[in-house]
């Protein structure tokens, strides 16, 4: 069976890097495996990918040796164990503002006997290159459980949160932590409250053995969040990427004067 070298990694105190993949299409799946990120989420909360293209995207991934994992639309045992079952490798969670909302992602993700994630499906052992009892034996060693806090809730709850065993990495989304301190979304800010809710999840994580992550907007907001000590790294996402190079290349031919800024998102 396939090591999630991703979760290894993590538990090794090493950084890993990825981005988001929210176009719902396999080949643009494939075409940014090969690129080199450590990892590539498959989104499903805000796009229209569904569960088939999802799998296909899953295959995709694994198959460049790079490691697939999703964010589910939200914290449900039915969302989870879909996405797991059909081949990816870990699970994004998202806002998980109480203990009880992060036991739950625990047990919906983990078989017995950590959790009560049930027995069926051929894709999540062909995703890990093995058979299917030898998947069910394994799977609670290499799947990848990351917990979001991107709400002041979450931000107050963080101890409780963080303390619960069976997850691997906490990931704080920007964007949502900022519009519940009814401050502008967006992915990197010097306002107070954020920067010292961000080093208040990235302590706590530290403090309780958990992986810290964030959602940066490039290369450079990545290195610096790597130097205090952040290891779960999403850089931007395809889209993002794909339209800023082509706004650069746009405003170089002297075009699209007249278009909006285009965001790194």
């Amino acid at each position: 069976m396939k090591t999630n070298s991703v979760r290894k990694n993590l538990e090794q105190g090493k950084a890993s890097i990825g981005t988001w993949l929210t176009l719902p299409d396999p080949v643009a799946a494939r075409l940014m495996a090969g690129v080199g990120f450590d990892w590539l989420t498959v989104e499903m909360e805000h796009t229209s990918t569904g569960i088939f293209t999802a799998s296909q995207c899953f295959t995709a991934i694994a198959s460049r040796g790079c490691v697939p994992l999703v964010r589910v639309p939200w914290n449900t045992g039915e969302n989870i164990k879909r996405v797991l079952d059909n081949g990816a490798w870990g699970v994004v969670i998202p806002m998980v503002n109480s203990r009880a909302e992060a036991e739950s992602a625990v047990v919906n993700t983990r078989y017995h006997p950590k959790g009560n994630r049930s027995i069926g499906g051929h894709m999540g052992a062909v995703s890990f290159g093995t058979d299917p009892l030898t998947y069910y034996e394994r799977a609670n060693d290499e799947i990848l459980l990351v917990l979001m806090i991107e709400h002041v809730k979450g931000v107050e709850a963080a101890e409780e949160i963080l303390s619960v065993p069976g997850f691997d990495a906490v990931f704080i989304g920007p964007n949502d932590l900022l519009n519940s301190m009814g401050k502008k979304p967006t992915f990197d800010s010097e306002d107070g409250d954020f920067t010292q809710a961000v080093a208040h999840v990235l302590k706590t994580a530290k403090a309780n053995g958990v992986a810290p992550g964030i959602h940066v907007p490039d290369a450079e907001t990545a290195n610096r969040r790597k130097e205090e000590g952040f290891q779960f790294i999403a850089v931007a996402s395809e889209v993002g990427m794909m339209l800023a190079k082509a706004s650069e290349t746009v405003q170089t031919l002297g075009l699209g004067q007249d278009m909006p800024a285009v965001a790194k998102y």
